[in-house]
């Protein structure tokens, strides 16, 4: 029998607030454990918890984005269960009422487009952190993660492989990302994914029993354990066994997955309203503003780029991934307008060495007015690419200074003279009789070894395309 897997996916992204959910703790990445405690966030007796409205705007801004149901009106709920890093003994989240419904994520995979649709989005707060030793068997607790605001994004179990997952994954990273509401890193816990996933005899409108599955930190971790899970379940329907209803680890090391506990269901964790935070109310005024000041997002962008500047759809994914990037490009092209070029320059030397330095653009010294001078000087013959991208680009990088000056400074200004290649040329050829007599006997793309070979002899300097000139009049004039 043929089998096929639903999934569903539960996202969980960290918002890029400066304070807690519910108190005026940072969220600050990497400080020392336990430093960013307060009564609040330790859930004290006698604290009381204020929410905190910018989050409420970020989650504003999601719904709009993915086009959901906002309620106007919504209740923050208590979710009983008992765990060391849980300091109150439950978590703030929403239940009943949650702050939006509906929408979804247009995911494109091998050239096909899919919707996947949303049941809901919620606010909570996040746990703390567990560290366990690994030389003892000791587990320690690290709540400075404990009452940071969280979105839940739960879809409708209308995922149909690992690949489509990690597809729906991407996408909404990259939008959280465009809206600045969370950084997306999964390797820090700012974007956590678990899923739900259950196998059925193809065609057949009866789910299977659904696993959840978590601990996957990363894209590739996502579909591997997935694709484990999903082996596993039709192996055990295929041997007439039953699939249990549990939450079941992914196990990096073994690539394989493990059980957990248990499944709970929503009886499980006694929900109901907490009494000490009121009711979010929302106006329609605040949710036009949140629409009116909605950045253009990557689906949209995407399209435009595809259009405005005649590039390939792979050139556009890359260029738009980040939305600091994709700025760079349009302000480099306003100024420099040759769109091909100055997606090609960025696409290769610019995304090098930003990641080999591990950083965004925006975070960098280069500027789009450095970029559209250097493209400008190779343009004009003034240098060459070779010392645009070996010389003159690595020191703006470096150091912000404008390409003109490091051109002067180091005298790297492109020999053009034609006299004076042609007798180097010559020179070239001469030292070189095999190749010549390699290329009259019809191994023309010898011409490239012999522009080598002069560009090595100026440095770089030579121009490449009056060189390519003259050796064609001296080897076939």
């Amino acid at each position: 029998m043929d089998y096929e897997a639903v999934i569903g996916l539960e996202v969980h992204v960290q918002l890029t607030t400066k304070t807690k959910m519910f108190c005026s703790c940072s969220t600050k990445f990497g400080n020392p454990p336990n430093t960013q405690v307060c009564p609040i966030c330790m859930g004290l007796p006698g604290v009381l918890p204020v929410i905190n409205k910018r989050a409420v705007e970020y989650a504003l801004k999601l719904a709009v984005a993915l086009g959901c149901k906002i309620n106007l009106r919504s209740v923050m709920a208590r979710k009983h269960y008992f765990y060391p890093d849980l300091p109150k003994g439950y978590q703030i989240s929403q239940y009943e009422l949650p702050i939006a419904e509906g929408g979804g994520i247009d995911i494109e995979l091998n050239g096909k487009k899919k919707r996947i649709n949303l049941v809901r989005i919620h606010m909570e707060e996040d746990a703390g952190k567990l560290v366990h030793d690994e030389k003892q068997p000791y587990s320690y607790v690290d709540f400075n993660r404990a009452g940071v605001p969280l979105l839940e994004i739960v879809s409708k179990p209308e995922i149909s492989s690992p690949e489509e997952a990690v597809a729906y994954l991407k996408t909404l990273r990259r939008i959280v990302r465009y809206l600045g509401i969370c950084d997306g890193n999964m390797e820090e816990g700012s974007l956590r994914c678990d899923a739900n996933v259950s196998v059925k005899p193809k065609g057949s409108d009866k789910f299977g029993t659904k696993v959840e599955l978590k601990n996957m930190n990363s894209f590739k971790h996502v579909e591997k354990a997935l694709a484990y899970e999903i082996k596993r379940q039709i192996g055990l329907l295929m041997e007439g066994k039953e699939v249990v209803q549990e939450t079941r680890l992914y196990n990096e090391a073994t690539q394989t997955t493990h059980p957990m506990r248990g499944k709970e269901e929503a009886h499980d964790y006694c929900y109901f309203p907490d009494p000490d935070l009121i009711e979010i109310k929302l106006s329609e005024e605040w949710i036009n503003k949140v629409k009116d000041e909605l950045p253009e997002l990557p689906a949209e962008k995407k399209k435009r780029f595809i259009e405005t500047y005649k590039l390939s759809e792979k050139e556009v994914d890359i260029l738009i991934e980040e939305r600091d990037f994709a700025e760079f490009f349009e302000e480099t092209v306003k100024i420099y307008p040759n769109a091909k070029g100055v997606c090609n320059f960025m696409l290769t030397e610019v995304l090098r060495y930003l990641n080999k330095e591990g950083i965004f653009i925006s975070e960098s010294k280069l500027k789009p007015v450095h970029l559209a001078e250097l493209l400008k000087l190779v343009e004009d013959g003034i240098i060459s690419i070779t010392i645009a991208k070996q010389q003159v680009f690595p020191e703006v990088f470096e150091t912000g200074k404008a390409p003109k000056s490091i051109v002067e400074e180091k005298g790297l200004v492109q020999e053009s003279s034609e006299d004076k290649l042609r007798a180097i040329c010559e020179e070239v050829l001469k030292d070189h009789p095999a190749e010549v007599e390699k290329y009259k006997k019809g191994k023309k793309g010898l011409l490239g070894f012999f522009v080598g070979q002069v560009m090595k002899r100026t440095k770089g300097k030579a121009n490449p395309k009056l060189v390519n000139e003259i050796f064609v009049k001296l080897l076939e004039g």
